[in-house]
């Protein structure tokens, strides 16, 4: 094929790239072309943020399109968020205004008029959601062939979103699902700006199918600017500190307000309430400055209405506009050109890191992100509660991608088992009857379920069959039980990840969002970055009615922080051990960091696992990523602790434990050794009581206890790899 593909695409493409004013086809497009026009291979497009990966992939895709129109929907887009299947309705929709190839969207925000025309004329591009594809194929398995019988392409936005995630093993599972139902095979094209381990990604993407998968991975530069700040908020014992405290907390949200206020920003924060936190103070301050108020937040829990508002300050307003977002911006949204991203606090993965890094010096422009790491200091604390772990994390995950280019490789579990609940009831609700051998070899032969073997499926429907999630009929088919029907007809079926139950809030009869802790009438509570307070509570309508107030604010989501990868928790060690300078800090930063490494020296924190700590405490400081910590903790608490009489076991995830009992360091410490040592010969299950199964996912609780146990030994535990660390120490 020629360098330039240009004059092999579609003529309304080649008017769009004209009205666009591009002087040229990215690398990425060139490429993608030449896979897709010259072969019939899958193909991963790998490049950063705003290299023209969306575009890349359906330039040829829909000229296919265009020049032999399909009889069905032709191209399949799944992506991982409803906005952003909205942002690429419109991008896409303005594309297409002259081909005429129509195209779709579905998610549970669509009204039903415009999946009634597509079900009517199954045509063009299709964008939607794991979730409402589940709907499809379980509620209209007799619709699929229509809808998918001259299915050409199927595009996978984000996968790194989807990889390792259960939601990755559904999404194999549909893409099976509809190749046989609808009798099609379409090639696969998956599109990410994080990757590093491509050879992992080109087997998770041709999983099933016997293609190979070409992978085009531009390596462009990106210019940076980083910049990494620390804010030291004293321990509160008495008036004078907490004045001071005070006095803390109001520098560091000036600070925010001072870099963002008059820029296109955005603040990206690592929990909703911080988000919404950030966003309460930041307004505080525009309204006693007497200043604009161009403040928003964006997360999961905000109305949609309230975060397309959002969305359409940072992309097209004609001022300053800020947003306060947690991972619902990181991903590909078109935000335009945004002039500054700020990271409270630091991402828990290089993944991440990069997606947040890409939001900002979009189309050739600088990328500039600037790390702010609030700690709350005492010198009193433990000694590794004196530890800047936020700080060292920023460091750590700048140094590993900026420098050796490194992005956490991807794992894909063996024994999915909650997975395979919600697959096998699935495919038996399309179904509607099934032989046990029948199900079986439909479940069993799709790619995520290789690790799962004719004898634990066995056992997997006796046990539904107890349990009455499944039944067998006097002719002997099975069909779904009453229990399995109040599962299955929930519409939370649909989705694979945990989702907790909330409250929707009304202001009059405008929505807010939602929260999952509702507090009682009259308290107050933050929503959308405003104060609220509660008048009333519909319970049955799960519903929360509320006016606008002046008061305290509450947290009202749970949750926790993100797994970190051992290799980042290694730099961590190397970033407190090491004399290095880095240039992006600024001078708080490397105060802060210098009295870090000044304090670990003297103390001896670096020089083994286990320190005493005084009486008969010890600090156990593994340096090991998040799976291999909480191993370590279950070893210590299952295997150890009545042997030492250890009398307490506090962890604090995943940098250390505290550890009191009746024994030394240097004899935990052998302990530690030795039993893992025969945990590598006798397996993972020795650190699980005979009667215990830990749930990793959402519907393990549905699976017969035998098999939970056996996937959270493989998949939750990670001996050889805590070994691996320990032995290096």
């Amino acid at each position: 094929m020629s360098p330039n593909p240009f004059s092999r695409l579609a003529p309304f493409i080649q008017e769009y790239i004209y009205r666009k004013q591009w002087d040229t086809l990215r690398e990425a497009q060139v490429d993608a072309c030449r896979v897709l026009f010259d072969t019939p291979n899958h193909l991963l497009i790998a490049s950063g943020t705003a290299s023209g990966k969306t575009e890349a992939a359906f330039f040829p895709a829909l000229t296919e399109l265009y020049e032999r129109p399909s009889s069905s929907v032709g191209i399949l887009y799944i992506g991982p968020l409803k906005a952003l299947i909205n942002d690429q309705f419109e991008r896409i929709r303005e594309l297409l205004r002259e081909g005429e190839v129509p195209v779709w969207h579905w998610h549970g925000d669509v009204s039903q008029a415009e999946k009634t025309k597509l079900m009517k004329k199954p045509s063009g591009v299709l964008q939607i959601t794991p979730e409402s594809l589940e709907g499809l194929l379980m509620n209209r398995p007799n619709a699929i062939p229509a809808l998918f019988q001259d299915l050409r392409y199927v595009i996978i936005d984000e996968v790194h979103a989807f990889m390792g995630a259960d939601r990755g093993i559904q999404v194999l599972s549909q893409l099976t699902r509809i190749e046989r139902m609808a009798s099609c095979s379409p090639r696969r094209i998956g599109l990410s700006a994080t990757l590093s381990d491509y050879e992992t990604a080109a087997g998770w993407l041709a999983a099933g199918t016997r293609y190979p998968v070409e992978v085009v991975s531009p390596q462009g530069g990106r210019k940076l600017r980083l910049s990494v700040e620390h804010f030291s908020f004293p321990d509160a014992r008495d008036e004078k500190q907490a004045e001071q405290l005070e006095h803390a907390h109001k520098a560091y949200y000036d600070f925010v307000y001072d870099h963002t206020h008059l820029k296109k920003a955005l603040v990206f924060t690592n929990s909703r309430s911080d988000a919404e936190l950030t966003t309460l103070e930041l307004r505080r301050i525009a309204a006693k400055r007497q200043q604009p108020d161009v403040f928003h937040v964006h997360h999961g829990s905000i109305s949609a209405l309230l975060r397309e508002e959002t969305e359409a300050a940072l992309r097209s307003g004609p001022g300053p506009a800020v947003a306060a977002a947690t991972l619902t911006l990181e991903l590909g949204i078109d935000l335009g050109e945004l002039e500054r991203v700020i990271q409270l606090g630091a991402p828990y993965s290089c993944s991440s890191f990069v997606q947040r890094l890409g939001r900002s010096g979009r189309r050739g422009q600088t990328s500039e992100m600037l790390f702010l790491c609030p700690e709350e200091e005492d010198e009193e604390a433990q000694l590794p509660a004196r530890m800047p772990w936020t700080l060292l994390r920023a460091i750590a995950v700048i140094e590993l991608y900026v420098r050796d280019k490194w992005v956490e490789p991807l794992t894909l579990r063996e024994k999915p088992i909650g997975l395979l609940y919600h697959q096998t009831m699935s495919i038996l609700k399309s179904m509607g009857e099934a032989e046990p051998a029948d199900l079986a070899r439909a479940v069993l032969t799709l790619p995520a379920f290789r690790g799962i073997d004719p004898d634990e499926y066995r056992i997997f429907l006796n046990y539904l069959l107890q349990t009455d999630h499944i039944q067998r009929t006097d002719e002997g088919p099975l069909i779904i039980g009453l229990t399995g029907e109040r599962i299955v007809n929930n519409f939370r079926f649909y989705a694979v990840f945990k989702d907790d139950e909330e409250h929707v809030v009304y202001n009059g009869s405008e929505e807010i969002g939602s929260i999952t802790t509702v507090p009682p009438p009259g308290y107050c509570f933050s929503l959308a970055g405003k104060l609220w307070k509660v008048e009333e509570v519909d319970t049955k309508h799960k519903a929360l009615y509320v006016k606008s107030a002046k008061g305290k604010v509450d947290t009202l989501w749970l949750g926790a922080g993100g797994d970190v990868h051992t290799r980042v928790v290694h730099k961590m060690r190397e970033v407190l051990a090491d004399s290095t300078l880095y240039p992006y800090l600024a001078p708080g930063a490397v105060n802060r960091l210098e009295r870090a490494r000044r304090l670990a020296r003297e103390s001896g924190l670096l020089k083994s696992v286990v320190i005493p700590a005084g009486g008969d405490s010890m600090f156990v400081l593994p340096w090991a990523g998040s799976k291999q910590f909480r191993t370590l903790e279950r070893l210590l608490k299952h295997n150890l602790a009545d042997r030492l009489a250890l009398r307490s076991i506090v962890p604090m995830e995943p940098y250390y434990m505290v550890v009191a009992g009746k024994t030394d360091a240097s004899h935990l410490m052998d302990e530690i050794l030795s039993e893992l040592s025969q945990c590598e010969v006798s397996g993972s299950a020795t650190l699980l009581d005979l009667d215990e199964a830990p749930y990793l996912g959402k519907y393990d609780e549905f699976v017969a206890p035998e098999l939970v146990r056996t996937a959270f030994a493989v998949d939750g535990l990670d001996v050889e790899g805590l070994a691996e660390v320990l032995k290096e120490r």
